[in-house]
């Protein structure tokens, strides 16, 4: 068995108004900077083997306090880095709202597709997969992944067999910690969206 400590990424100045995406020009801000040191004390209590981040910078900036607490090395895996949001990438939720494309993808996330972007189902298959794979890599180990909201609502979706049209009926928080506990062929979701320390 492997216990997932899936974190997303702190906050950014994008959060809430508009979508990020994969712009690699954004990072931390001074609460996420705040918030990502959080880590080291909410993790205190965990024996961590491994730690993978996304691509995206905002995501190895939020783990970058523990892994030199820890004295352990990011590693990137760009299975769970962020959606490909063509299109809708560097816009605000202002500018997107009227699209049919946006409304479709708030109600039939499993069909959804951004101008131009990435398949959510295919988001949700690569991440899935990323796991899968940290599972054979990292038996009976502890392995932190810090990775984005939507990129994490698929991981948990496919743990619990929840349709991708449901992703808008729970959070994942900026910082935030859920815990999977995944062995060869089976998932069990312990904890969802902890903002405290993880028991």
């Amino acid at each position: 068995m492997t216990t997932f400590y899936i974190a997303r990424h702190a906050a950014h100045d994008w959060l809430g108004r508009g979508f990020a995406g994969r712009q690699p020009e954004v990072s931390l801000n001074a609460q996420g900077r705040e918030e990502a040191g959080t880590l080291v004390r909410r993790l205190e209590g965990v024996a961590l083997d491994a730690i993978y981040c996304s691509p995206q910078p905002r995501t190895q900036q939020t783990a970058q306090p523990l892994a030199h607490a820890r004295g352990l090395p990011i590693r990137v895996e760009a299975d769970f880095d962020e959606v490909d949001l063509g299109d809708w990438q560097g816009r605000t939720f202002d500018e997107v709202r009227g699209q049919a494309a946006w409304k479709h993808w708030l109600a039939h996330r499993g069909s959804a597709q951004p101008p131009g972007g990435e398949r959510f189902a295919d988001v949700a298959q690569r991440a899935s997969a990323g796991l899968r794979r940290l599972v054979q890599a990292h038996p009976d180990q502890q392995v932190l992944v810090v990775s984005h909201g939507d990129v994490i609502k698929a991981m948990v979706a496919n743990v619990l067999g929840l349709s991708l049209d449901r992703l808008e009926s729970f959070e994942i928080a900026p910082c935030s910690i859920s815990v999977v506990a995944m062995g060869e062929d089976w998932g069990q979701l312990r904890l969802l969206n902890s903002v405290g320390e993880p028991s």
